[in-house]
């Protein structure tokens, strides 16, 4: 029996799993990062409490498995996408707080941007479109707002990447500093077609490439942590964004298969093989886990909240206690009552692309109950993901005839049959919920060569077959667009 350390580095938690040869997770240890709010529209993280966090937790799996350092045959990364940080190559000491992946700041810059004519350039080349959500916006930022960033940055004196990076550099003592396609495809800097980064946007965007991390297959050798942080270095085998590494973990590994994963937003990939289409209803198309010689690739659309419009419930009103209180709230009324909820607190992704749009309730009326608005809630979250799935059918031509589905909430019964009744197809929860993570474990495990991590064979799947019609689903999403022309009003 060989183990393998995932460690699962998110929006609200840094989490480290161990598993073993049979695909379960032998122990996990978590601990919640604390989420910063400094202007409305901006989102931060203190990069050293992901950096003690991840390694608090990695010490603590492997001490809960009953392990040593020894034991652990490789580890594998998986991390919150887009989120960036800037430190100092020779002190390892961030230089501003991590700028999230939520976060909306750089609206103006990316206008700028587009009206500079580079917006169709971009998607060309990347895949993506001009939005704060990515990266580039954010390193920019940065450089402009420190002082004396740039300068020393054009010196080479500075690193800056996304989570994988940060922590690769941390884990290793400084020694590597790279990354992998699925997370350098989400900076706006990575050429999607020549598979490296982009002079042409560097130039663009007047970011150095001093700056970068190297890109490596998602699925091989990353180098080894330092001695001193385990007893002993132990391999690193495996880096994967947190979506790609959920597909791969779904087993979602040929042309036609797709999963969402329901978080703190909500992220459909449906996997195209070799063809990377362009896509006409706001989609993005990206790079899956690299785990061969040849890049293959995704589609994704991306909602910015959905467990975040939970956690608004409960911490921003007070209607429910606990987030898993929401399906019983939810479920004590028929509908939503005419309700509908557009959860647009950091703008929109996913068809619509828009950074100024606002969090937006309609269809009030003084009959109106907390319950009602926790149905809507739910729906909003189903509504939103069903979009989604409508714009990768005609984007890919490719055949769907499932989707699966992980993450915290798929664990809500009543949302996974709204999204089985609004999407008309089995919706397929999977069996271990730490799809991410396992991911990243069998990236580890091919990219160590060690045995790949057996498949659970369906059991303990859970699988909502659709109910409603056609019609009813019809016209949830027809009051839905209405309502989300007001929230972008």
């Amino acid at each position: 029996m060989a183990f393998f350390l995932a460690l699962d580095q998110g929006t609200t938690s840094s989490r480290a799993i161990v598993f073993a040869t049979n695909g379960q997770p032998v122990s996990v240890a978590q601990v919640a990062l604390q989420q910063h709010f400094p202007q409305p529209g901006w989102v931060e993280h203190d990069p050293q409490e992901i950096w003690q966090g991840q390694l608090d937790c990695a010490r603590r799996a492997i001490a809960a498995a009953g392990l040593q350092a020894a034991d652990i045959r490789a580890i594998g990364m998986t991390n919150q996408r887009e989120t960036t940080i800037l430190w100092e190559r020779a002190t390892g000491k961030p230089l501003h707080a991590a700028l999230v992946w939520q976060d909306r700041r750089t609206a103006d810059w990316c206008a700028l941007q587009r009206e500079r004519g580079l917006g169709e350039r971009v998607s060309e080349l990347t895949g993506l479109v001009l939005d704060p959500y990515f990266s580039a916006s954010k390193i920019a930022w940065l450089l402009q707002h420190i002082p004396g960033a740039r300068q020393r940055a054009e010196r080479g004196e500075l690193a800056c990447g996304t989570v994988d990076s940060w922590l690769l550099w941390q884990l290793t003592g400084g020694r590597v500093l790279a990354t992998d396609p699925s997370n350098a495809a989400r900076t706006l800097l990575f050429d999607l077609h020549r598979g490296c980064w982009s002079e042409e946007l560097l130039a663009h965007f007047d970011l150095p490439r001093a700056l970068l991390a190297e890109v490596r297959p998602s699925a091989g050798d990353f180098g080894q942590t330092d001695a001193a942080l385990f007893g002993v270095p132990i391999p690193i085998c495996g880096i994967a964004g947190d979506q790609q590494a959920a597909l791969f973990g779904q087993g979602c590994t040929t042309p036609g298969s797709v999963k969402n994963t329901y978080g703190t937003g909500c992220f459909m990939l449906l996997h195209t093989g070799g063809q990377a289409p362009r896509s006409h209803h706001g989609l993005l198309t990206t790079v899956a886990a690299q785990t061969g010689s040849s890049l293959e690739f995704a589609l994704e659309g991306s909602v910015f909240s959905a467990g975040s419009a939970v956690q608004w419930l409960r911490d921003g009103l007070g209607i429910i206690q606990q987030a898993s209180d929401i399906e019983a709230l939810a479920a004590s009324v028929p509908d939503s009552g005419g309700v509908v909820l557009v959860p647009a607190f950091t703008g929109l992704g996913s068809p619509w692309w828009d950074a100024h749009a606002r969090g937006t309730i309609v269809g009030i009326t003084r009959g109106t109950s907390r319950a009602h608005l926790a149905r809507a809630t739910l729906e909003a979250i189903a509504l939103q993901s069903a979009e989604l799935l409508t714009g990768m059918r005609e984007d890919s031509g490719l055949p769907v005839n499932a989707m699966r589905a992980d993450g915290g909430a798929s664990a809500n019964g009543l949302l996974m049959q709204l999204q089985a009744d609004l999407l008309g197809m089995p919706v397929i929860v999977a069996a271990v919920p730490e799809t991410t993570a396992l991911g990243a474990a069998r990236l580890a495990a091919l990219g160590a060569g060690a045995s790949p991590l057996q498949d659970a064979d369906g059991r303990g799947e859970r699988v909502y077959e659709p109910r409603a019609s056609r019609d009813w689903a019809d016209s949830r999403l027809s009051e839905w667009r209405r309502a989300v022309e007001r929230s972008r009003a």
